[in-house]
């Protein structure tokens, strides 16, 4: 397995920082898109019960009531800052799509190098690549492309299994929001 990362080469660097982006943005993400810190259900029993909502004060439905029913007239500011904590679980997911979308290139281009690196080492009397420069270009060619493939495809499942569970809770929110804005207008 060593082998395979000395033989990207350089293009080692780039991968493992997308690697460790990649692990970071998915781990935090998963830890902060968790249901007792987005929308409990006892506060959700709460709101769609009409009742006094008690406890999960640092959540995210906990945060929209507070600001309804300090906004209780504005059901247009109380809509947009649902949103805009949508758009905060959001945060950090566009960037797996750059990095899936990334770590393949810097694979494919470690691939370019080490075909060049071949090519570059042809002997012009016998026509034939140094075996050496030959093993080490192939090697960089495969290593890279392998390294960058296998961070894209953890990366591109975990953006798509992300984006998926915020827009489910993006719909309860939507559900629990005319609840919330029915019980203001009361």
């Amino acid at each position: 397995m060593i082998k395979v990362f000395e033989g990207a080469g350089l293009l080692i660097y780039p991968l493992g920082a997308c690697s460790a982006l990649a692990v970071y943005i998915i781990a935090e993400r998963i830890y902060a898109l968790r249901k007792a810190a987005v929308m409990p259900q006892d506060l959700v029993d709460a709101v769609m019960a009409g009742k006094p909502l008690m406890g999960g004060r640092h959540t995210v439905l906990a945060r929209i009531v507070e600001f309804a029913e300090q906004h209780n007239n504005d059901e247009g500011a109380v809509k947009a800052f649902a949103r805009l904590e949508v758009n905060h679980m959001e945060r950090g997911v566009p960037y797996l799509d750059v990095i899936y979308a990334a770590a393949p290139l810097i694979g494919l281009s470690g691939t370019v190098t080490g075909l060049l690196q071949v090519f570059s080492q042809i002997n012009p009397d016998t026509g034939l690549p140094d075996p050496v420069a030959f093993t080490k270009g192939v090697a960089l060619a495969l290593s890279a492309t392998v390294i960058g493939l296998s961070i894209a495809i953890p990366s591109l499942v975990g953006s798509g299994y992300l984006q998926r569970r915020i827009e489910n809770y993006a719909a309860q929110l939507d559900v629990l929001l005319e609840r919330i804005l029915k019980r203001g207008r009361e």
